[in-house]
């Protein structure tokens, strides 16, 4: 392909809101290109841009360009606001779902040992991460959360297969390892009241940022679990949660 027709596609894709496929860049032709010649030509594109601090990448929906990591901590400054924080619950919730889906939220309390709260699943799904794409064919026929094409869009992935290879398969270290991608994870963050459970199966208290501002943390750690449940939170259980959303 001359250079031409590749400025005509770079600028294309400089200038596209959204990820463009090699369908898409063939439109932009009106004599007959290839798609191998697109894609050569999307190659040879991605090589003239090694060393500038855009790169050409190849998502799950398409082709774009988009900064390079490097570069967030000077355009950060350029923005007011900041990208939402993620609490270990969220990634942990997230990290599940994506390197075990399909996956039904009771099996991922399994795997956490502790009750998901609906706030957890709700930002997940309002981020456009996770969607239920389906039951599983057992009592309640809960449902089956899996990724979506914008989970992969937004860590810059072709598809599941390109996820981060895990050295561990704890929850934790899915959470750190997709969180040294484009999100923000804030392990001191917290957006649900959790019952951790001990190595004797008996629970511990873990109580939200927002509750633990009305008492000192050291007074928090004194607190047993029968006084933290009437004073400072209720606990939260999948049997308890579940009442509590058939009541609403």
């Amino acid at each position: 392909m001359d250079d031409h027709n590749k400025r005509v596609i770079e600028t294309a894709l400089l200038c596209a809101q959204e990820p463009l496929t090699v369908a898409d860049l063939m439109r932009l032709f009106a004599q007959d290109i290839s798609a191998g010649e697109i894609d050569d030509a999307l190659i040879e594109l991605q090589k003239s841009w090694e060393d500038k601090g855009m790169e050409l990448v190849h998502i799950a929906t398409g082709w774009r360009f988009q900064s390079r990591l490097a570069m967030r901590e000077y355009l950060d400054r350029l923005t007011p606001e900041k990208p939402p924080k993620y609490s270990r619950a969220v990634m942990e919730t997230l990290a599940i779902i994506a390197y075990r889906q399909p996956v039904t939220r009771g099996e991922i309390e399994e795997i956490r040992g502790v009750a998901v709260s609906s706030n957890v699943m709700k930002q997940l799904e309002d981020r456009g991460w996770v969607e239920v794409i389906g039951h599983k064919e057992t009592i309640g026929r809960p449902g089956l959360y899996a990724t979506t094409k914008q989970f992969l869009d937004d860590l810059s992935l072709t598809n599941l297969q390109s996820l981060p290879m895990l050295e561990d398969a704890a929850p934790m270290a899915a959470a750190e390892q997709l969180g040294q991608a484009v999100m923000e994870f804030d392990a001191s963050a917290t957006v649900e009241t959790v019952i951790e459970l001990d190595k004797n199966g008996q629970p511990m208290i873990e109580v939200a940022s927002e509750e633990i501002t009305a008492v000192t943390k050291e007074k928090a750690a004194e607190i047993t679990a029968e006084e933290a449940t009437e004073e400072v939170i209720e606990e939260v259980t999948p049997e308890s949660e579940k009442q509590s959303d058939e009541q609403k």
